[in-house]
């Protein structure tokens, strides 16, 4: 794979603690040495913490002797410690320090994890503190302990990203946090279907992405290009249907396992992964598959060119929701989470009149595996079933605000993906050597500079199940591209959905976004050096 070829300036630890200290206010500068402690500045969080308080000289120092010590409950234990067991083994790599992993009581130690929290603090709230005689983290559950930890790893240097050994010291500042998410839906969506990608490579898509919080990783499993997920009562859909993707080359699908490994990596990562079959529409890869699916018998080929809105099961044919009724089951079956999504949209060669009939019948058969039903905006047309989700991609066209208020209307939540400010295929500007712009240019600036709860008015906050960053693969046929697409915006989309309303400002977000160049290239992601951005 060949990145793009762009200078990449290092900065040291000194050289940032030079640039703070000039950055300080003159009568800070001049206050006596000895009334003022020596802080390192705590850099800026992404998504930003509900509340954050600096504990001024208070530093704790990472040292050969740290250890992580466990606080929790037994049926939590497990958990726990491969949150753990995760940190530092990441820890151990950049910093040589052995860190064990120990129950904090009755042994000392100076890193705490800690599950025992109050329950006020909710499934993904947590506490942490930074002083120099201690770091803990304090939550109620598992997830809310990955969520503190998660913060932790970017209050460490960048360096600690870094997958060999690297010189110290290792010091993070003195602060105090208290946080918890604003939505409870914040999701990043992986098109795989128009290009595959591999299980490696998804897996690296879920480590970078969980670094923000996100907690939902949308597969789009199925359309017109190509089918990616086993169905044994149903073979050819990958033997066949998945053996190409866009350009013609060789494409691919996951076998139960490889899905089952996917499933369990994003578990770890506290990422509930979300299936989508696309219907009715986007379905050339199975008609292509089984000729019965078609109204009239006859299979097309297989399709590798990117146009939308050509196909459509069979709407008044018994086989087709006997093939659904298959499908959703073995998704179903493969997918812990509760929500399956239907997809619904761009059914342009469905007569309406027949898409009226079959989303509701489809739905049924989702909600038949004991699973939400999630569908794109258009599936508000129908009547939905009770705790249905409707994702909104429009781009502040009436229709489409029309469509996310009509599934309010039904009592179903509406999950905020606006093609013109989300969708992180699109291009950046008009030099942007890949993705697409039909939904216009999608600056950093502009991904990042809009509220949920006011992008469509006369839509209650309460109706807002939270937002998800799409990517759409017609263009993007390696990991070094979805990189390039999806860093630097991907982190602006997580933070409109975790951070309080108050704190979503594009000025102080910039600067804390500059700060992440490093901690990016420690983990060496080809991100997009978007020329507003100060980057450090």
């Amino acid at each position: 794979m060949t990145r793009l070829a762009r200078p990449r300036r290092r900065v040291s630890l000194a050289g940032l603690l030079t640039a703070a200290l000039l950055a300080t206010p003159l009568i800070a500068i001049t206050t006596p040495a000895a009334a003022q402690p020596q802080s390192t500045p705590a850099p800026g969080l992404i998504p930003k913490p509900v509340s954050q308080h600096a504990l001024a000289g208070q530093d704790f120092t990472l040292t050969h002797w740290s250890m992580v010590g466990l606080d929790s409950s037994a049926n939590e234990s497990r958990a726990a410690k491969k949150i753990a067991e995760q940190f530092t083994s990441q820890l151990r790599r950049s910093t040589g320090f052995p860190l064990p992993v120990v129950p904090l009581v009755p042994r000392k130690a100076n890193i705490k994890l800690s599950t025992n929290g109050p329950a006020s603090l909710g499934a993904e709230g947590y506490e942490l503190r930074v002083d120099r005689s201690a770091l803990s983290v304090t939550a109620a559950t598992p997830e809310g302990l990955y969520r503190g930890v998660t913060t932790l790893r970017q209050l460490l240097p960048a360096k600690a990203e870094a997958s060999t050994r690297q010189a110290g010291p290792w010091r993070i500042a003195g602060t105090a946090i208290a946080d918890s998410p604003r939505f409870a839906y914040r999701g990043a969506m992986l098109d795989v279907s128009r290009h595959f990608f591999s299980v490696a490579e998804v897996k690296r898509y879920i480590d970078l992405i969980s670094l923000y919080k996100l907690n939902k990783l949308h597969l789009h499993l199925a359309d017109d290009q190509g089918w990616r997920i086993q169905v044994d009562s149903w073979p050819r859909l990958t033997t066949y249907g998945g053996s190409l993707e866009v350009g013609g080359t060789p494409g691919g699908s996951y076998s139960k396992a490889d899905f089952a490994e996917i499933i369990r990596y994003a578990a770890d990562h506290y990422l509930t992964v979300v299936p989508e079959i696309d219907t009715p529409g986007h379905t050339n890869a199975a008609l292509a598959s089984y000729a019965d699916l078609n109204c009239d018998g006859v299979a097309p080929p297989l399709y590798t060119g990117t146009a939308v809105g050509f196909s459509s099961l069979c709407v008044a044919k018994d086989i087709t929701y006997e093939f659904l009724d298959d499908v959703f089951r073995e998704v179903a079956e493969q997918a812990p989470g509760d929500i399956l999504h239907l997809g619904g949209d761009e059914a342009h060669s469905t007569p309406h009149s027949d898409y009226l009939t079959f989303v509701p019948k489809a739905a049924a058969l989702v909600t038949k595996q004991n699973k939400r039903v999630m569908g794109w905006q258009e599936i508000a047309e129908t009547p939905l079933p009770p705790g249905s989700i409707a994702q909104y991609w429009g781009t502040d066209d009436a229709r489409s605000q029309g469509l996310a208020r009509a599934a309010a209307a039904q009592g179903a939540k509406v999950v905020l993906s606006p093609a013109n400010r989300a969708y992180l295929d699109m291009k950046y500007n008009a030099s942007t050597p890949y993705g697409l712009s039909w939904a216009g240019l999608v600056s950093v600036e502009k991904s990042y500079s809009w509220n949920p709860s006011t992008l469509i008015p006369n839509l209650p906050e309460s109706a807002i199940a939270g937002v998800e960053a799409p990517l759409w693969t017609e263009t993007l046929d390696d990991l070094d591209k979805l990189e390039f697409m999806a860093f630097p915006r991907l982190p602006g989309i997580a933070e409109l959905g975790w951070s309080q309303a108050s704190a979503l400002d594009w000025n102080s977000y910039k600067e804390r976004l500059g700060a992440q160049g490093s901690r990016w290239d420690a983990l060496s992601v080809n991100f997009y050096r978007a020329p507003e951005i100060n980057w450090r």
